[in-house]
């Protein structure tokens, strides 16, 4: 009975030494494990640095080359209070009739405005804080609305990152998998080209993904009654459009690698700066620009700011076409990348 045992340790450890072994030997798959934590973090570190999230939001309309500093009006130096710039007047009436910002100024010519929902707690609070400013007074609108539910406005990301997730590893973790097994090796000896066999691989994980995310949406509205101002099929497109976008990056991770570890690796070096920057679980609104303009490389992005027009603002694809548009490119950049990096076995 001990020599049994003893057998069998002697196996599991060996088995456990030859993996390990293996592993170690990939420098790719290694190295990234090392490197790819290390990149994460730094980055989030240098995004999210600095000092704590203010207590209001103000939305500020102000001539161009006007900082927005005390100098423009004294307000303007609050403390807790994140002071940001946007662009339309309508915009920015929007996001106060909706909640999203607390107060919103127009200092752009005198004598200046201000709006405000008196339906909102924390709008009264900066009201009080601007009239108890020493600046010039501003005349006062008021702006009515209903919040928007914190689940209104986060379900699109949520549903968008599991959408991520099921692009990015369904195909690109596949078809790595088919390389290194020989799977793929096999199929090269078939009159299957390699435009056909990827074709086929999207429009799989496309249908299976859109349906996913249909059940997941119905079954979720069912009970939490999300809001939707917009039309189904204007959000049925978008989702489309951007899932095939995503599907095309997932091909490119998976053009050349042949190893698992490494193709994970490269596939959570995409998707957590994609959720910590795309607005999953928070707005990007007043962010540094640096940070708007990396954010504009993911089509998550795209995807997520898109969505959140339709279902909370009732736009229509006609209003979004930067965001179509950037979804169309990045897919045809992807899949042709993609097409031309494809190897069926291991170089």
């Amino acid at each position: 009975m001990n020599g049994i045992s003893a057998l069998r340790l002697g196996r599991l450890l060996a088995m456990t030494w030859a993996r390990s072994l293996e592993f170690l030997r990939d420098r790719s798959a290694l190295g990234w494990n090392i490197a790819a934590p290390v990149l994460m973090v730094s980055g989030f570190a240098v995004i999210f640095s600095g000092p704590g999230q203010p207590l209001f939001k103000v939305a500020v309309l102000a001539p161009e080359q006007a900082p927005l500093t005390a100098e423009l009006h004294p307000f303007l130096a609050t403390g807790h209070v994140q002071f940001y710039r946007e662009a339309e007047l309508e915009t920015a009436k929007a996001k106060v009739g909706r909640h999203q910002v607390d107060l919103l100024l127009d200092l752009r010519s005198a004598p200046g405005h201000y709006w405000m929902n008196p339906e909102s707690a924390k709008g009264e609070t900066v009201e009080k804080l601007l009239q108890g400013s020493t600046g010039p007074a501003l005349q006062r609108e008021a702006i009515g609305g209903a919040p928007i539910r914190y689940v209104d406005w986060v379900v699109p990301g949520l549903l968008g990152m599991n959408m991520m997730f099921s692009c990015l590893f369904g195909i690109g973790y596949v078809i790595v998998r088919y390389r290194k097994s020989g799977y793929l090796k096999r199929l090269k000896a078939t009159p299957l080209t390699a435009f056909e066999f990827l074709t086929a691989q999207l429009l799989s994980r496309l249908a299976l993904t859109l349906i996913i995310t249909a059940i997941c949406f119905v079954g979720t509205t069912l009970f939490l009654h999300f809001r939707m101002d917009g039309s189904y099929f204007d959000l049925f497109v978008v989702t489309l459009i951007a899932a095939v976008s995503m599907i095309s990056l997932g091909l490119i991770v998976a053009a050349r690698v042949a190893s698992e570890e490494f193709a994970g690796g490269l596939l959570n070096l995409l998707t957590w700066p994609m959720m910590g920057l795309s607005g999953v679980f928070f707005s990007l609104d007043g962010a540094p620009h640096s940070v708007q303009v990396v954010a504009d490389l993911f089509p998550l992005t795209h995807l997520l700011t898109a969505a959140r027009a339709i279902m909370l603002e009732g736009a229509g694809l006609t209003d979004l076409g930067y965001h179509i548009g950037a979804l169309l490119l990045m897919s045809a950049l992807f899949l042709g990348v993609g097409a031309w990096l494809f190897r069926w076995t291991q170089d």
